[in-house]
């Protein structure tokens, strides 16, 4: 396949998953706006809330996105008959850590004990985290369903089911937060029964979408039961854990950073999330493209064709930074419009201005990482992943980050600019030890292709 073909390929793949990623982001903003408007301390406990929820919802999925690197192999390598019991397999395990999720919700009470908050404030926040943790069953189910469509390169279901998804939240939050239909006026926790009915919905539209789906009936997902193998729960955990806990490593990061940031005062800190939020939604681009390539790669490397998956990474990255390219250029010139888009106030439109500008240098080296980092899921080399994301997060980004934002070790203190630095430098340092260190897979696979299809996976 030509190079041409082979972009046409990851863009087919991509774009439904780009939308997916979009929507599934407008959930939680459509949570904030709606909350927002019903009380400030219901906005609040909602942002609460969602702090202590979001760790544990991108462990579940992070566990769950090993599967399609395994499926799309074994179906590229003509294996259909193993694609249903690694599926199960997954459920398994994506129950287990779901049940663990659901057990601590009726123990969160407790927690609150330990953090200083305002009574009605801490009692909404409990209220919302409770709904949703007791729904983290229905949301497991769902991602391994999504992931076992994604793998088989089947990504359009995700972009239409994650749209039902946002068209339940809506109206949910607004007859739960306000008490519609008879129904008790909820406020803020209304917003995580809303979500709840959401991982609910969308669950339930994926498993009859794949009970029914024709593409899907060789696969024989239902047909058999498989109860719980060491062996194959082992080896999802072995590709799904450092996943989960590198975007969890991520994501935190970005939450301390906001902390480390509140003693510069509010304009600082909301001006931080602006260029932030803004870049978060960029991000969905490349992100995409990094899950498309790597379903390909995992199908490509089952034909036994590792020259035809270092193509396929070549188009993703022509691709990524083309778009970062297009992206950082609409961030530069219309960075005060797009910090107005965000806030009325003049203080921070002109700081959150300024650091755009990072944001939009940012944008390079996070196209370059994320895809590097996917295309590694594809080739099922997930733990150099982890480690490599670890310390270009933490230990390069954060570190020079503290040194430049927070001391006068190198130079005056620079707040939310020196933060801004750190991450560029931690995402550049993640993008070059990622591409090293795929590149020295694809090697690898390509000197070993003697090695049969049946063999590899």
């Amino acid at each position: 396949m030509t190079f041409n073909k082979e972009l046409k390929t990851i863009i087919h793949l991509a774009w439904p998953l780009l939308i997916a990623q979009i929507t599934q982001t407008l959930m939680g903003v459509s949570d904030t706006i709606m909350a927002g408007r019903y009380s400030a301390t219901d906005m609040a406990a909602v942002a609460i809330g969602f702090s202590f929820t979001l760790p544990i919802i991108v462990f579940i999925q992070g566990i769950t996105l090993a599967l399609p690197p395994i499926i799309s192999r074994l179906n590229g390598a003509k294996q259909s008959d193993k694609v249903a019991n690694y599926t199960q397999q997954m459920v398994w395990l994506a129950l287990g850590f779901s049940s663990l999720a659901v057990m601590f919700g009726f123990g969160f009470e407790s927690v609150t004990q330990f953090i200083q908050m305002e009574a009605e404030l801490g009692k909404i926040a409990v209220d919302y985290i409770q709904y949703i943790l007791f729904s983290m069953p229905a949301f497991a189910l769902y991602q391994v369903l999504r992931n076992y469509c994604e793998g088989l390169s089947i990504t359009k279901p995700s972009m239409v089911i994650m749209g039902i998804g946002l068209l339940v939240n809506i109206p949910a939050n607004y007859v739960l937060i306000y008490g519609k239909f008879g129904l008790p006026e909820m406020g803020g926790a209304g917003c995580g029964v809303a979500t709840a009915l959401v991982f609910v919905a969308m669950f339930i539209a994926t498993f009859f979408y794949s009970l029914k789906s024709e593409k899907l009936s060789q696969y024989q997902l239902f047909s058999q039961f498989y109860p719980p193998s060491k062996q194959h729960i082992k080896e999802c955990m072995k590709l799904g854990f450092p996943i989960a806990m590198t975007i969890l490593f991520e994501v935190t990061l970005f939450a301390v950073v906001a902390i480390l940031l509140a003693p510069f005062g509010a304009i600082m800190v909301a001006s931080h999330q602006v260029a932030l939020n803004f870049s978060a939604l960029m991000f969905m681009i490349p992100l995409s493209i990094g899950m498309a390539t790597s379903i390909r790669i995992g199908f490509l490397l089952g034909e036994n064709r590792p020259e035809q998956a270092k193509i396929a990474t070549k188009c993703a990255f022509v691709l990524g930074v083309s778009i970062a390219a297009f992206t950082a250029t609409i961030t530069i010139f219309g960075r005060e419009s797009i910090a107005s888009l965000y806030s009325i106030d003049p203080a921070v439109i002109t700081l959150a201005s300024s650091m755009l500008l990072f944001a939009a240098m940012f944008q390079f080296s996070d196209a370059i990482q994320v895809i590097a980092g996917t295309a590694l899921r594809g080739y099922k080399d997930t733990a150099a992943m982890f480690y490599l994301s670890f310390i270009s997060y933490w230990l390069v980004g954060l570190t020079i980050g503290c040194i430049l934002g927070l001391t006068d070790w190198i130079v005056p203190k620079m707040a939310g600019a020196g933060f801004w630095i750190g991450f560029i430098c931690g995402l550049t340092c993640a993008a070059i030890t990622l591409g090293i260190r795929l590149k020295f897979i694809q090697n690898k696979h390509i000197q070993n292709k003697h090695i049969q299809p049946q063999e590899a996976v």
